[in-house]
């Protein structure tokens, strides 16, 4: 957060606190994430939240990272324009293993689909 090439915002749905939504630059891409707790899945607020946060963003391409088992993060990016490139592994010192992960683009051209 002292990092000034890093935007963050947070989430909010009725007024409490949902997540957090966030740019930075990392391996000279520009990229993008957000968390959202599990109480707001499925509503539709991550979709919303990023279409809304790409608006402050004009940085393109625009890159994200999704867990391959995270099916409904995936979704939220595709909606939004990004578009799956390619696929990789990292290790989560979370989980302790190796994840399987995709990694997606948004480029200058794309247009979101809410």
């Amino acid at each position: 957060m002292m990092d000034d090439s890093v935007l963050l915002r947070t989430i909010l749905f009725n007024g409490d606190i949902a997540g957090n939504i966030v740019c930075f630059e990392q391996l000279g891409e520009r990229e993008v994430g957000y968390w959202l707790g599990k109480e707001y899945w499925g509503k539709g607020i991550a979709s919303q939240a990023l279409i809304q946060f790409l608006d402050f963003i004009e940085t393109r391409p625009l890159y994200a990272h999704v867990a391959k088992h995270n099916i409904a993060s995936r979704r939220v990016l595709e909606k939004c324009g990004f578009k799956v490139v390619a696929q990789d592994n990292f290790f989560s010192k979370i989980f302790g293993e190796e994840i399987e992960e995709y990694i997606l683009i948004l480029n200058p051209s794309e247009t979101v689909n809410p």
